[in-house]
């Protein structure tokens, strides 16, 4: 493993992380500025994530001929000129078509981040590897996010994706001078992608993301205009309250990886989809007092981020060799699921106000229990690799 790559790789997803998904903290801004209600707003991270969905695995894909490097380099190019195009997009719809150019250059970079430092590192420090060049994204709901909406608050959103757009040029001229030249493993195919997609048990529980993060996403997406209704809060307030949120993801990031390792994988979605059933719709109760507020937004966030861990290692062990295949969709999945929370969230604001979020994101989540109820009955982790 060449010294030094791995922060990079780990800082390119950082920077990922944080242009993702820094309009959840500037929504209200952004809605104020281009005169869009909030679920109209929540198409910005909408469009997003449906564009990573549809074109991470295909352009990954596509490009599995060319160097790791130049087509990392290039995805996280693409990324800052679209972040740039985002700032001064005058429109709703050019900000629409800037985010989903966006969502092409993060989906060139996340997944071959992961095969590049899976084939470098020793079969034994694999997982270790791994954790640390995906740590950069958790780490973005931490800093990146709230540091994004405190800009967005203070000198305006446009400004907070300038500075994603300046972050992204210095990674991608990072990435180019550590990222060893001629490296051309491609970690998935055409072939190996479609294999994939026909295999419904597979599917099923690399769906489980979808379905997972998709009902946590309902409050999520809209956290920053409850908390203004509800809480009362401004921009110090909301920011607050994202960092909280960013600390419970790096938590249970650490502690799901280690409850998985001790109850399995499938116990461990389990009990994580049970409990944000029961935690979501305490959301619903705004507003509390803020230190109360505080300790659920922790406990909220540290079960929704503990299923990482556990569900790549189910995932690995039921793909065999096409797991490549099946991390690659299982993190398009993550922006499906970021994209039907935002839609069915903005449904329910529409319809119901923003108080409704909480008792329909614990709803939701009952989709995601027997999801991951009926893929462990039909795919037991020690039953070995899949078979289409």
């Amino acid at each position: 493993m060449p010294r030094g790559l791995v922060p990079v790789l780990s800082a390119a997803n950082f920077v990922i992380g944080m242009g993702a998904f820094l309009v959840i903290g500037a929504l209200a801004p952004l809605a104020r500025d281009l005169l869009m209600t909030p679920s109209e707003a929540g198409w910005v991270l909408t469009s997003y994530a449906l564009s990573y969905a549809v074109l991470s695995p295909i352009l990954v894909a596509a490009t599995g001929g060319f160097g790791r490097r130049r087509v990392m380099a290039f995805g996280m190019a693409l990324f800052g000129l679209a972040a740039l195009g985002s700032a001064f997009a005058p429109t709703q719809e050019t900000l629409f078509a800037a985010r989903a150019l966006a969502a092409a250059g993060a989906g060139l970079t996340t997944p071959v981040a992961a095969a590049v430092a899976a084939g470098l590192a020793r079969p034994e420090a694999r997982g270790k590897v791994l954790a640390m060049v995906f740590f950069g994204l958790t780490l973005a709901q931490v800093m990146g996010v709230p540091a994004g909406s405190w800009i967005a608050y203070t000198y305006g959103w446009r400004v907070a994706f300038g500075l994603v757009a300046v972050l992204a040029a210095g990674c991608a001229t990072l990435i180019w001078m550590r990222v060893p030249a001629g490296l051309s493993f491609q970690p998935v195919r055409l072939a190996d992608l479609a294999s994939v997609l026909g295999n419904g048990r597979l599917m099923l529980a690399i769906g489980f993301t979808a379905v997972f993060l998709g009902a946590i996403y309902v409050p999520f997406t809209y956290l920053a205009p409850l908390l203004e209704e509800k809480m009362s809060l401004g921009r110090n307030g909301v920011t607050a309250a994202l960092v909280v949120c960013g600390l419970g993801a790096v938590a249970g990031n650490f502690a799901g990886g280690w409850v998985a390792d001790r109850l399995g994988p499938a116990r461990t979605l389990i009990g994580l989809a049970c409990l944000q059933v029961a935690i979501m719709p305490l959301l619903s109760l705004l507003p509390i007092s803020l230190p109360l507020a505080m300790a659920l937004f922790f406990v909220w966030n540290a079960c929704g981020y503990g299923f990482i861990a556990g569900q790549q290692m189910r995932l690995v062990v039921l793909a065999g060799t096409q797991a490549p295949v099946a991390l690659a969709l299982n993190a398009a999945c993550i922006y499906v699921g970021a994209a039907l929370g935002a839609v069915i969230g903005g449904w329910v604001v529409a319809g119901a106000g923003l108080a409704a979020l909480g008792v329909a994101g614990g709803v939701t989540c009952l989709l995601a229990v027997a999801t991951i109820l009926v893929s462990a009955r039909l795919s037991p982790v020690d039953t070995g690799p899949l078979r289409t």
